[in-house]
């Protein structure tokens, strides 16, 4: 072989693999362009409350929801999940996270009350909470831990009668909506849930109020987390729910209001 020819042919393998190079480096920016999201543009993410489960879509349509007990919501945040929001039945998981230096100051954007719900046809012929002790009444609670649960078991203890309930307790659910179904169903004679809980099963079910003085407060608490890849947007959601549409949906949906900001 010529030293000329040896020359070219070496030109021409060199330019080969810087070519080779190039179309590779292309390949592997256009796939990390096509994974890569741009800052601020991701569809939020709300984690909230299953008791939210009819209202909140209503106040927003476009964010992704994930509707769950608030307890769940909260440790698949503290395990890294990702999301923009989290809107609780309760205002200690939110809290909770401020506290971690997780996310923004909560706010207070609803109340709720907690009511008993028997089947449309009450088989068990129950007209109070009262009547939840009786031998042989089917009862289901949410789990210790859900915001509903831990409401309803605070009810029982303030009315004096949690040991006597708790005999007939059948099930505890993961969240207030499983309870809701399972008395729509007529799986158990009664169960603990939200007024608020009752509209989407009114003609499945029917309810009872609980003694005022046996009530905890029910405030429902929300913050923007600061793992938020769109922290504007996320302020922006809460601000929503907080506003007119939100309070107006919220309102009609039957829970309570705080007082608007002067």
């Amino acid at each position: 072989m010529s030293v000329m020819f040896r020359n070219q042919w070496l030109r021409r393998g060199a330019l080969v693999a810087i070519a080779a190079a190039v179309l590779s480096a292309a390949l592997v920016a256009g796939a990390s362009a096509r994974v890569a999201k741009p800052a601020g543009s991701s569809q939020l993410t709300i984690f909230a409350a299953a008791s939210l489960t009819q209202v909140f879509p209503k106040i927003d349509s476009k964010p992704k929801y994930s509707f769950a007990g608030s307890n769940t919501l909260l440790a698949q945040i503290e395990q890294g999940a990702p999301a923009d929001v989290f809107a609780s039945a309760n205002t200690t998981y939110p809290q909770q996270l401020f506290n971690e230096g997780k996310c923004e100051k909560p706010v207070i954007y609803a109340y709720n009350k907690v009511v008993v719900i028997v089947p449309k046809s009450n088989p068990a012929h129950i007209t109070s909470v009262w009547q939840l002790q009786r031998p042989g009444v089917k009862v289901i609670i949410a789990a210790k831990g859900v915001p509903a649960g831990d409401y309803a078991r605070t009810i029982l203890s303030n009315l004096g009668i949690s040991k006597a309930v708790f005999k007939n307790v059948v099930s505890q659910e993961p969240d207030v909506k499983s309870v809701t179904s399972k008395i729509a169903l007529g799986q158990a004679d009664a169960g603990f849930v939200y007024r608020t809980d009752v509209v989407p099963v009114a003609s499945q079910v029917q309810f009872f109020t609980i003694p005022a003085w046996a009530q905890p407060p029910v405030r429902y608490g929300m913050c923007v987390l600061k793992s938020s890849q769109n922290i504007s947007a996320a302020r922006a959601f809460q601000a929503r729910v907080l506003g007119p549409i939100g309070r107006g949906q919220l309102s009609g949906a039957l829970f309570g209001l705080p007082p608007k900001k002067k």
